[in-house]
């Protein structure tokens, strides 16, 4: 059995080339294929592998403590669905073109968007009715998928265009109203509601977990309060047969808004629920050789890292003189060794 996990986190890496060192022996040692991408300001990852070998993984990156909270989506796929390992350190690890703008703690995103649980998000449609904004995060072509009713699309091919877009003043008389900002996993609307906060727009929401976390809990293919991700027209009932909450708050996918167009599925073939969200996400990310990330955490600011069997050398990172790196025991052995099975 294989899976793919999907994952982020906003969190100060002093030192993010000995976190890509980590990640890469890590991925290698377990049979691992994706993409990582690293900042100082975290990690953004996709990869797949066996089930046990991705659970390790997961379970050894969640041992360095800046990724301790870390949320971990899961996905149908395996190391098949990833032509190769790739890992790199970059400026952002979601490329909307202004490193310098974003702030990051250890808490995350600092000045961004308040979050928002999906039964949360409910509650505030609840209360504050046709006054909610929501705003699309993602690209013309993933906003064809579907949306939120009456969301604004940005016209924007990349993320690199957001920044563009909120520059332009055509969205200012939105800086008075509560916009929730949604994308797919929720990593998008971390820095697009940092950017937007900064820009002065004054009570700024983000979708925690993105669609993927949504539909974990309502169902995507439900007309309930959030994407309607179909293909038709017309918003589906969800698998209990039964219309969701305000079925009004579901809308038939946006017209293109740009040159990038993608033809319309015939309906009923999308398939996009919470379980495979994250691997269209990927998959598409592939086709525009976007989103792709490898990440290495630092080792001397973390000095509370728990330490580990020694039997191979850690590589001295971070100028820790000599200091073992997380996980040593699943460096690369010497030639000749087998691997150690994951658990």
């Amino acid at each position: 059995m294989n899976r793919i996990v999907l994952y982020y986190a906003f969190t100060p890496l002093p030192d993010p080339e000995a976190v890509r060192l980590w990640q890469r022996a890590l991925c290698e040692k377990l049979g691992l294929r994706g993409r990582i991408l690293i900042s100082r300001d975290g990690i953004n990852g996709t990869v797949g592998g066996e089930l046990n070998a991705v659970k390790q993984y997961v379970k050894t990156t969640r041992e360095y403590p800046a990724f301790k909270k870390m949320d971990i989506k899961w996905s149908e796929g395996g190391a098949d669905d990833f032509p190769r390992l790739s890992i790199k350190v970059r400026e952002e690890i979601v490329s909307f073109g202004a490193p310098g703008e974003l702030k990051v703690d250890e808490n995350g995103v600092v000045g961004g968007g308040t979050h928002l649980k999906p039964e949360q998000l409910h509650q505030l449609v609840d209360e504050r009715g046709d006054d909610v904004v929501f705003f699309d995060g993602r690209n013309a072509l993933e906003a064809q998928i579907g949306r939120f009713r009456n969301a604004v699309v940005p016209e924007v091919n990349t993320t690199h265009d957001f920044v563009r877009e909120l520059d332009s003043g055509k969205y200012d008389h939105l800086k008075d109203k509560p916009v929730v900002t949604y994308c797919t996993g929720g990593i998008r609307c971390e820095v697009l509601s940092s950017l937007m906060v900064n820009r002065g727009f004054n009570e700024v929401y983000q979708l925690q977990g993105g669609i993927v976390r949504y539909g974990e809990t309502y169902g995507i293919r439900a007309c309930g309060k959030g994407p309607c991700m179909s293909s038709t027209s017309a918003c589906t009932s969800n698998s209990a047969g039964t219309p969701g909450p305000s079925a009004s708050v579901c809308a038939a996918p946006p017209p293109p808004t740009s040159s990038r167009t993608a033809p319309t599925p015939a309906a009923g073939t999308l398939r996009c629920t919470a379980r495979n969200a994250p691997l269209i996400r990927q998959r598409s990310a592939a086709r525009r050789g976007a989103n792709r990330t490898r990440l290495k955490p630092p080792l001397s600011a973390q000095p509370e890292v728990p330490a580990f069997s020694r039997s191979v050398p850690a590589p001295a990172l971070h100028g820790s003189r000599g200091t073992p790196g997380p996980a040593a025991h699943l460096l690369p052995r010497p030639s000749g060794s087998s691997p150690a099975p994951a658990t």
